[in-house]
């Protein structure tokens, strides 16, 4: 556990001092920007919109994820803070992707001055030049708080400390990443940055085809984001949990 600080500007250029007010799985600051607007910062992760980021967990947690699977897709995109834009172009808000594969399942909240970041190389097997700060701004809603949300991918976030989209290339910490539950594959569970559970769906209709959803497990397996995706997935399919009730 580390400690929750609230920093205070002595001066335009002073250094921030910070006071110990509390605990929490995440060292939180709250900063002043120039215009005298204060602001949660995250000084392991800096590009984290901590504010929106607790939002979106505050959302996922309320969240109700069954039904069919477009409107749960639907559901946890309005969660994240991202508009359903199925039919835009690539690289100009385009949605329909986000929750819909193996690797796009990470929800990243990221300020404003980190949305235009590329990979540049950080993340193996991204491409060094992945312009998605357009994209952004075009899909975010501004109900959820400062900043922006994207749908990153979760490659190389079995690692420790994770090495994805959101904690290379935009230096933030995730709101809540979907990891389809082993051994059917037949219902998912959201978790925040550090593994801990946030909400569980079964969705019915036409889900990601079987192999997305496995290799979306297989991409988190061995790290931090794999347990509660096993311990959920042990409790059964949904038919078999609907006849345990």
């Amino acid at each position: 556990m580390v400690r929750l600080a609230l920093a205070f500007a002595l001066s335009p250029s002073s250094v921030w001092r910070s006071t110990a007010l509390a605990k929490t799985s995440m060292a939180s600051v709250v900063s002043v920007a120039s215009d005298g607007s204060a602001y949660e910062a995250d000084p392991a992760y800096p590009g984290t919109a901590v504010a929106r980021m607790n939002n979106a967990r505050a959302r996922a947690k309320a969240a109700n994820l069954t039904g069919e699977w477009e409107e749960v897709r639907r559901a946890i995109l309005w969660a994240g803070g991202l508009k359903d834009l199925p039919n835009a172009r690539p690289g100009q808000g385009y949605t329909g992707h986000s929750f819909n594969d193996w690797n796009h399942c990470d929800l990243t909240c990221m300020t404003g001055s980190v949305a235009g970041n590329q990979n540049e190389g950080r993340v193996e097997g991204i491409a060094r030049s992945n312009l998605l700060g357009p994209g952004i701004a075009l899909a975010s809603l501004q109900d959820l708080g400062p900043g922006g949300s994207w749908s990153t991918c979760i490659m190389g976030c079995h690692k420790e400390p994770p090495q994805d989209v959101a904690h290379l290339q935009f230096r933030s910490r995730i709101a809540f990443k979907l990891v389809w539950c082993p051994p059917g594959f037949e219902s998912f569970v959201l978790v925040d940055d550090d593994g801990a559970f946030l909400n569980a769906g079964a969705p019915t209709g036409k889900l990601p085809p079987l192999r997305e959803r496995a290799q979306n497990f297989q991409a988190v397996k061995g790290g931090r984001y794999e347990k509660e995706a096993i311990a959920h997935g042990s409790l059964g399919t949904r038919e078999e949990q609907s006849n345990l009730a």
